[in-house]
C-alpha cells in the first residue's frame, strides 16, 4: 500500500480507503462489515469513512460492532464520520451546521461507533443558514475536547473552504484541512479547477468518492440496470438517470480496451486514474461483498501502468478535461 499525507496534516492515509456508504446495514450486516474491512486492512487500508446519516445512523452502529469483533489497536487506523442532514426532523436536528447539533451530533456517532473519538470530521455540506464562524468554533472545540482529531468539509465551494480557514488562522483555530469531494472520470471541473487554489496555496487534503460513478464505471450497467445493484435500491432512485446515461454508456464501452490492454477490470481502471491525481490523498472505495475489495486494491498496481501516453488516450475518449 502507498500511504499519502493528508494535505500539509502530518497525517498519513492509505492511497486506497474503504467507505461505508449504501452498503453497510443496507447490504451488508456486521459478519460481511468485519471480512471486508479485515480484507481491506491486509492490504494496508487504515483508513475507514463513515457518515451519521449513512443508513440512519445504523452504518455506524454496523462500523462499531465490527471494529469491536475485530479488535484491532485503536491508534492503527483512522476512523471518520460526517454531520450536516441529521437523524430527526426538529428544526435544530436537521439540515444545520450550528453549534448545538455539531456537538450533539458528536456524542451520538461516538456512542454508535463505541469509540473515544474519530480521527476525521467533516462538515457534510454547506450551511448557508449559519455563520461559518460558528461552524468553525465549534469543530475547533470538537477537537479541543478530544473528540476529533482533524476536521474538514465535503462538498463545499473553494470560498466557503477558504473563508472557514481564514477564519480559523484570524482566532488561532484549528482550521479544516481536508476536503471530501465527489470525483472520477465523469465529474472533475469543482475538483481539478475550483479546488487548484485550495491545494496550490492551502495545501489541502483530499478523501474522494465515488470513483465508479456509483457503479456506471464498472460496465455492469452497459446493457441496463441489473436486479442486485445499487440501481435498483430503494431509495436511490434519482441514480437511475445517470446510470442509463448512453453518452456516458458510449465512453464506458470505449474504456474497456483501454483497461483490457492493462490487464486490468474498467473498476480498477477507473480507481487508478483517479490515484494519478496528485491533489488525491485518497481514493474511498466501497464493496458490498469481499470480493470486490480483492479486486478493488488491485487499481494500486495498475495506476503505476498509467503512462502518459495511455492517460492522453483516456483523455481523448472522455473529452471532458476542465478547463484551467
Amino acid at each position: 500500500m502507498e500511504y499519502r499525507h493528508l494535505g500539509r496534516s502530518g497525517l498519513q492515509v492509505s492511497a486506497l480507503s474503504f467507505g461505508s456508504w449504501v452498503t453497510f446495514h443496507n447490504q451488508a450486516d456486521t459478519n460481511a462489515a468485519i471480512e471486508m474491512m479485515s480484507a481491506a486492512r491486509d492490504y494496508g487500508v487504515n483508513f475507514f469513512d463513515n457518515a451519521e446519516v449513512y443508513a440512519g445512523g445504523k452504518s455506524e452502529q454496523v462500523m462499531g460492532a465490527a471494529l469491536k469483533k475485530l479488535g484491532w489497536r485503536r491508534s492503527s487506523y483512522l476512523v471518520s464520520t460526517k454531520f450536516f442532514w441529521g437523524l430527526h426532523d426538529g428544526v435544530n436536528e436537521k439540515n444545520t451546521l450550528n453549534r448545538k447539533r455539531l456537538l450533539e451530533a458528536m456524542d451520538g456517532s461516538l456512542q454508535r461507533f463505541g469509540l473515544e473519538y474519530v480521527d476525521l470530521v467533516f462538515c457534510h455540506r454547506p450551511d448557508p443558514t449559519t455563520p461559518i464562524e460558528e461552524t468553525v468554533w465549534a469543530m475547533h472545540n470538537l477537537i479541543e475536547r478530544g473528540k476529533a482529531i482533524y476536521w474538514g468539509t465535503s462538498e463545499w465551494s473553494a470560498a466557503e473552504i477558504i473563508a472557514a480557514i481564514e477564519i480559523a488562522e484570524r482566532h488561532h483555530l484549528h482550521k479544516p484541512v481536508m476536503e471530501q469531494p465527489h470525483y472520477n472520470m465523469f465529474v472533475r471541473e469543482r475538483f481539478e479547477k475550483d479546488y487548484a487554489r485550495l491545494f496550490k496555496e492551502y495545501g489541502y487534503g483530499s478523501t474522494t468518492w465515488s470513483p465508479l460513478a456509483s457503479g456506471l464505471l464498472t460496465g455492469k450497467y452497459n446493457q441496463g440496470i441489473p436486479a442486485d445493484s445499487r440501481g435498483n435500491l430503494p431509495g436511490y432512485e434519482w441514480l437511475r438517470d445517470q446510470l442509463t446515461d448512453e453518452q456516458r454508456l458510449t465512453k464506458v464501452r470505449a474504456l474497456q480496451p483501454v483497461a483490457d490492454s492493462l490487464g486490468a477490470s474498467l473498476s480498477q481502471l477507473a480507481i487508478a486514474w483517479c490515484l494519478t491525481n496528485p491533489n488525491v490523498s485518497t481514493v474511498i472505495t466501497g464493496a458490498s461483498r469481499v470480493a470486490q475489495v480483492h479486486e478493488n486494491m488491485q487499481a494500486l498496481a495498475v495506476s503505476e501502468k498509467l503512462t502518459p501516453e495511455v492517460l492522453q488516450q483516456i483523455e481523448a475518449i472522455l473529452g471532458n478535461k476542465p478547463n484551467q
